[in-house]
């Protein structure tokens, strides 16, 4: 168990450094991207031990009807959907359902990327060395969505680091992203929340603190 996402991003900072202790991480070829906004923590603590730049990327969750906490897939900048078709058909979702949530989230999308990011335009991640940080992933459905998006850009490799995972959505990350770096995977896993003795919401504001004091 962490104390908060800031022991936890200090930890997987220690791990990353070991794992590329052998190959050259450059602030013009490297950049850490988090997932805001609990993975905003968790970048900040890579980028300051690696010394690589901090960008946000702007993703939404597409929560299951009546279950906030569970996602069934998540939107991406550039237009990218991801959807966990397995869990769909065991929630009954229909299509009608999921074109009206996804709209919804885009708009959401759109209104975050402004937010944080004012009139600044899309990052230039092509040859680039990315690290998606993100304070735990259960479904993994924000995280595959994350991916998806910076795959668009054709980066040199992208790295998946995350504290904890659950055990079954792993496989799915390590198919999609180059590596995954981790610190547990455990089998009983119930939400990201149960791995951290403080996790209090990160709010907008704390993720605009964090980006200006890049």
């Amino acid at each position: 168990m962490f104390a908060d996402r800031g022991e936890a991003g200090r930890k997987l900072a220690e791990k990353l450094t070991q794992e590329f202790a052998e190959q050259s991480l450059v602030k013009d070829s490297g950049l850490v991207l988090a997932i805001p906004r609990g993975g905003i923590v968790v970048g900040k603590e890579i980028s300051q031990r690696l010394n690589l730049p901090l960008e946000v990327l702007i993703t939404k969750k597409i929560p299951a009807p009546n279950n906030p906490e569970l996602a069934v897939g998540a939107v991406g900048e550039g237009g990218v959907v991801y959807l966990d078709k397995e869990l769909c058909r065991n929630l009954c979702l229909t299509k009608v359902f999921l074109k009206k949530i996804i709209a919804e989230k885009n708009k959401e999308l759109e209104l975050k990327k402004e937010f944080f990011r004012k009139d600044q335009p899309f990052l230039n991640l092509q040859g680039k060395r990315l690290i998606l940080a993100d304070d735990g992933v259960a479904t993994g459905a924000t995280i595959l969505a994350a991916v998806r998006v910076v795959r668009k850009f054709k980066p040199k490799e992208i790295v998946v680091a995350i504290p904890v995972v659950a055990l079954d959505t792993l496989t799915k990350l390590e198919q999609e992203a180059d590596r995954v770096i981790y610190l547990e995977a455990p089998e009983m896993f119930f939400s990201v929340d149960q791995f951290y003795k403080n996790f209090d919401q990160v709010s907008d504001g704390q993720v605009i603190k964090i980006l200006a004091s890049r």
